[in-house]
């Protein structure tokens, strides 16, 4: 049932104002009973609320008819914000009280009917952030004990003998994770965690418990830094963001740091590997058969610089050999030390769980030259089939083998990967893309178009490309504007198949985490050209 406004006739709808004082009783219940009406074309109406200065004020307008503009006004009419424009349906507004009461003014395009609710008016005093629940039953006994008086000391004392995260059971067979933090002043930050991206954690009270829990598998892997005290620093949201890196260090309560031998904590991580963790077997290395590793310089005047590329040699290495791989790595700092490679190698090469592998180190000269060449850039494509391949069959006295050759990276890398090798399939016939960045696409793509590589690959014909895909559980989510990694990931994979192209895809229970692609890669390795 309508409760109807009054209706003008056309000649004097564009004049009228109607004041209709929503009543201060009311306005304090939530929800407020909603404001019901019809309203002629041009016809406008104003409400006046009684929210304070610096109130948070929410409603809802629902158009079941015509077409409505939601204005916020001052109490002279003049305005202040636009609410909801030529809205139908049901639109939700939010504001914040200035310093003079405003008032709703709503404007009918159309005639149709209309109903305005507000839902909320939080005072200042009320506007205090709701902490999380207590996933942990550790915390929830810790918090009962301190509300009778008790300290914290027998629960640090535990912590220390055992070590953080702190795991307990969650109902469904998952593990809830608890990140602990001890004394901080200010504020704690988790950098690396499940939810994949930076987390605030909790103050326990008035305690020296800081705290943040997840229920995540119980296979996850992960690496994280704790930042305690980060300073609030002026500047763009980004300059505040990576405030992060100047506390960002080891969890001191964590048993587990990699690197295990760091010259300090600011250079290391902290692990979490739960029970059923993937195993990654081939980290140990071998006694036996150890390759060899010899370096060169590259210019490359397409690409205007110099970089050096570390070339692996397998044990009893034979140029000659038809099954001899050849592995191009990007970002070869990485992966000759956060993830060995070359023991990974010599492990899977001895086990002969993998043919012998020939590996290519690709270095960046800098940042700046990484951010610019791994994505989808054509002159790098060109650079590595025109100018590195040819030097590296030299160097090796290989011949060249397009089905055994292999691009492989992770995050910007694994996108590298798969570009070159569809704009150079003549040369690279294997793509080994460890979390690829496949959310990205060049400036000015269309938004239909936003995940380039995937929809290039929609309307092309199949390459004659194999691939091997992987992604994080903790990756998911908006990324620059466009679906997460772990989302674009599966979405490649599903045009891949689609296609016809043979594709192999894994997912972990970790993030954009080398501890992840250090066991990935192999895993990788193995799906393409295992024994």
């Amino acid at each position: 049932m309508r409760l109807p406004l009054r209706l003008l006739s056309s000649a004097m709808s564009a004049l009228l104002i109607l004041s209709v004082p929503l009543k201060a009783d009311d306005a304090l219940l939530l929800p407020m009973t909603p404001r019901l009406g019809q309203m002629a074309g041009g016809e406008v109406a104003t409400f006046t609320t009684t929210a304070g200065r610096s109130d948070y004020v929410t409603g809802t307008l629902r158009v079941t008819e015509g077409r409505f503009d939601l204005d916020l006004v001052t109490s002279d009419g003049a305005h202040l914000r636009r609410l909801a424009e030529d809205a139908s349906g049901a639109v939700e507004f939010r504001y914040v009280e200035g310093e003079t009461p405003g008032q709703l003014k709503l404007t009918a395009r159309r005639t149709g009917d209309y109903s305005l609710e507000i839902l909320q008016r939080l005072p200042v005093s009320e506007q205090i952030a709701t902490p999380d629940p207590l996933l942990s039953p550790q915390l929830t006994t810790l918090a009962a004990d301190l509300s009778q008086g008790g300290t914290t000391k027998t629960f640090w004392s535990a912590v220390e003998a055992h070590g953080t995260p702190l795991i307990e059971d969650a109902a469904d067979g998952r593990k809830i994770v608890t990140f602990l933090a001890r004394g901080a002043k200010r504020n704690v930050r988790l950098f690396g965690a499940p939810s994949g991206d930076h987390e605030e954690l909790q103050r326990l009270g008035e305690s020296d418990v800081w705290f943040k829990s997840f229920v995540v598998p119980n296979d996850t892997r992960l690496s994280y830094q704790l930042a305690f005290d980060v300073p609030d620093v002026p500047g763009t949201a980004r300059d505040r963001r990576i405030a992060i890196l100047a506390t960002a260090k080891a969890d001191p309560l964590n048993h587990h740091p990699w690197p295990a031998e760091a010259i300090d904590a600011y250079r290391q991580e902290s692990l979490l590997e739960l029970a059923d963790a993937p195993a990654q077997p081939w980290l140990a290395g071998t006694d036996n058969g150890q390759g060899s590793l010899s370096s060169f310089e590259v210019e490359s005047k397409m690409l205007g610089n110099r970089r050096t590329i570390s070339l692996y040699r397998p044990a009893g290495f034979n140029p000659a050999n038809p099954d001899t791989l050849l592995l191009f790595v990007f970002d070869a700092s990485e992966y000759m030390s956060k993830v060995p490679l070359p023991a990974i190698l010599d492990a899977m090469i001895a086990a002969k769980a993998i043919p012998p592998v020939v590996a290519v180190f690709i270095a960046n000269p800098d940042r700046e030259t990484r951010a610019r060449e791994l994505p989808g850039n054509a002159d790098f494509a060109d650079f590595m089939a025109s100018d590195l391949l040819p030097r590296v069959l030299s160097e090796t006295g290989m011949a060249a083998r397009p089905a055994r050759t292999i691009l492989a990276g992770s995050s910007y890398g694994g996108l590298a990967a798969a570009t070159v090798a569809l704009r150079h399939p003549e040369s690279f016939g294997n793509v080994l893309s460890l979390s690829g960045s496949f959310w990205w696409s060049p400036a000015g793509t269309p938004r239909d178009r936003q995940e380039y590589v995937a929809a290039t690959l929609a309307e092309a014909t199949a390459p004659n490309l194999r691939f091997f895909l992987s992604a994080g559980l903790f990756e998911s989510g908006p990324h620059q504007g466009t679906a997460g990694i772990l989302e674009t990931n599966r979405h490649l994979r599903d045009i891949l198949v689609a296609k016809g192209v043979p594709v192999s895809y894994r997912e972990y229970a970790g993030g954009h985490d080398y501890v992840v692609w250090r066991g990935a890669i192999s895993d990788g390795l193995s799906a393409l050209f295992g024994r």
